[in-house]
C-alpha cells in the first residue's frame, strides 16, 4: 500500500472515531436517562419526616368582574410554583450543559394547590401542562389562572366604597406537617409587581396586594396557607350619574312640589314622582347583594321614600281640611286644635293672622244669636202699645212699613252673621291646612338634608 493510501485511511478512522464518540446531547436522551416513567407519585422526599417546601408567587394580572348580588370576583392572575424533588437531579457536565428541562406533569409527584375561597372550577383557564425541571431536582410551574372565588363586601360606603378580596393558597390533603407553603416575594414586590401589569377593568382600581403565610386549622389539623389580600377602590361616577344624581333630582323635585296650591295637581305631580323614585329604589336593589350590612346609599333611599309618603298624607289631609263645609258638615275647629296649631305652631311657622279680619269678625260676633231679631221685635210691639194712637192713618202706614223694613233688615244681619261664621270657621280651616302644610315642608327638607350631609360625611370618611 503506498504511503498516501496508508495517511488516507488513517485519517478516515480518526474522523469515524470521533463521530462515533461524540455524545448525545439531545433532551430525550437526557429524559431517558432520569427515566421518570417509573418516577414515585407519592411525596418525593429520603425520609419522611421531612417537609417539602412549596414556594408560592402570584401576580394579579387584571379583575375579571365584581358579582356584588353572588358577592364573587372573578380574576386573572400568573401563578409561580416550585418545590423540590429529592429524587430528580443530574449532572449537566454529562449531558451537553442542560440544566433545564420541559417535562409533561404526568411524569413527577406533584403538590395538590387548592384556593379556598374558589368557587367554580377554572375550567376556562388556560391549560399548559409542562413543568421546568432543573439540574438540581427543582421542579417549577409557570400558569396563568382564571379564579372564581368569594369575597365579601362591605357596601355600607356604596358607590365609594373599597374592597378586601382574599386568595389563599394551600393543600388540601397534605397537613403542616408534610408541606409548608411560603411565599416566595415579600408584599412589596408583589404589590409593585401588580401594580406593573394590571389592566383596570374601568369599574375597578387597584390600591394594592399584600402576602403573608398563615395556618389554618380545621377538625384539630392544621394546613399551610399563603395569602394575597388585594385592596381594590370602586370607580363611582358611573353610579353617580345613572343613580345618585337622578334621585336628588326627584327629592329636589317632590320639595318644590309643595309649592304647588292646588292640592288635585300636586297629588298628581307627587305620584309620578314617587313613582319614578320607586323604579330607582328597584335598580339599587338589583345591584346590592343580600346582606345584613345596608349600604348608607340605600337607607338615604328609603328615608326619602317615606318622606315622600309622609308628604302624599299631609297633602290629603290639608285637602280634606280646605274643602270642610261648615255649613253642611257643622264642623268648627277645635279648641286644641286653635290652641295647638293657631297660635303655638303658627307663631313657630312664621304664620299671623290678618288683624284686620279680627276686627271685622269681633263685633259682628256679638251678634251671634238668631234670637236678637226676635227680642227686638217684641220690644217694638210692646213699645207701638204704649204709644198714643195716632189719628192719622197715613202715619199708621208708615209705621207698618218701618217695621217691615227693620223686619227684613234684621233677617239680613241673621244670615250676614251666619255667613261670616261660615266663612270664619273656613278660614280658620285653610290656615290650620297651611300651617300643617308647611310643617310638613320643613320637616321634610331638614330631614333630607340632615341625612344628605351625614352621607357625605360617610363618604368622605
Amino acid at each position: 500500500m503506498s504511503p498516501h493510501m496508508l495517511l488516507i485511511s488513517l485519517l478516515s478512522l480518526i474522523f469515524l472515531d470521533k463521530v462515533w464518540c461524540q455524545p448525545d446531547c439531545s433532551f430525550q436522551n437526557l429524559l431517558q436517562s432520569l427515566d421518570l416513567t417509573s418516577a414515585s407519585k407519592v411525596r418525593p422526599v429520603r425520609n419522611w419526616k421531612n417537609k417539602s417546601i412549596v414556594t408560592i408567587d402570584m401576580t394579579l394580572y387584571t379583575i375579571v368582574d365584581m358579582d356584588m348580588s353572588m358577592q364573587t370576583a372573578t380574576t386573572f392572575v400568573w401563578l409561580y410554583m416550585a418545590w423540590r424533588d429529592e429524587y430528580i437531579s443530574w449532572n449537566p457536565d454529562d449531558f451537553c450543559g442542560i440544566t433545564e428541562l420541559f417535562v409533561n406533569s404526568d411524569y413527577f409527584w406533584k403538590p395538590d394547590l387548592y384556593i379556598y375561597e374558589m368557587t367554580e372550577d377554572e375550567d376556562k383557564s388556560p391549560q399548559i401542562p409542562y413543568y421546568l425541571l432543573h439540574d438540581n431536582g427543582k421542579i417549577t410551574n409557570a400558569m396563568p389562572l382564571r379564579i372564581i372565588s368569594t369575597c365579601n363586601m362591605d357596601i355600607f360606603k356604596f358607590p365609594f366604597d373599597n374592597q378586601t378580596c382574599k386568595l389563599s393558597f394551600g393543600s388540601y390533603v397534605y397537613t403542616v406537617s408534610d408541606i409548608v407553603m411560603w411565599p416566595k416575594s415579600n408584599s412589596s414586590v408583589v404589590n409593585q409587581n401588580a401594580q406593573n401589569v394590571f389592566a383596570s377593568k374601568d369599574e375597578w382600581v387597584l390600591q394594592s396586594v399584600a402576602v403573608y403565610n398563615t395556618t389554618y386549622k380545621s377538625m384539630d389539623v392544621e394546613y399551610s396557607q399563603v395569602i394575597y389580600s388585594i385592596y381594590i377602590k370602586r370607580v363611582p361616577v358611573v353610579y353617580v350619574l345613572n343613580l345618585i344624581i337622578p334621585a336628588c333630582f326627584l327629592v329636589f323635585l317632590d320639595i318644590a312640589s309643595m309649592f304647588i296650591h292646588n292640592c288635585e295637581n300636586r297629588l298628581d305631580f307627587k305620584i309620578t314622582v314617587i313613582l319614578g323614585f320607586s323604579v330607582m329604589l328597584l335598580i339599587l336593589n338589583a345591584l346590592l347583594p343580600n346582606s345584613d350590612n345596608t349600604p348608607m346609599l340605600g337607607i338615604f333611599f328609603c328615608i326619602c321614600m317615606a318622606m315622600m309618603v309622609l308628604s302624599i298624607i299631609g297633602t290629603v289631609g290639608t285637602s280634606y281640611m280646605t274643602a270642610t263645609d261648615p255649613s253642611i258638615s257643622n264642623s268648627q275647629v277645635p279648641v286644641w286644635v286653635k290652641i295647638l296649631i293657631l297660635k303655638h305652631l303658627a307663631r313657630i311657622m312664621f304664620f299671623k293672622k290678618d288683624s284686620a279680619k279680627e276686627e271685622l269678625v269681633t263685633p259682628v260676633a256679638a251678634d251671634n244669636d238668631p234670637e236678637n231679631a226676635k227680642i227686638s221685635e217684641a220690644t217694638e210691639d210692646v213699645l207701638d202699645e204704649k204709644r198714643p194712637l195716632e189719628n192719622n192713618s197715613n202715619v199708621k202706614k208708615e209705621v207698618k212699613l218701618l217695621k217691615r223694613i227693620l223686619l227684613e233688615i234684621l233677617r239680613i244681619h241673621r244670615k250676614l252673621v251666619l255667613d261670616l261664621q261660615q266663612t270664619d270657621a273656613t278660614s280658620e280651616w285653610s290656615l290650620v291646612a297651611q300651617i300643617v302644610d308647611r310643617l310638613i315642608l320643613v320637616l321634610y327638607f331638614i330631614t333630607v338634608t340632615l341625612v344628605f350631609m351625614i352621607m357625605l360625611c360617610v363618604w368622605t370618611i
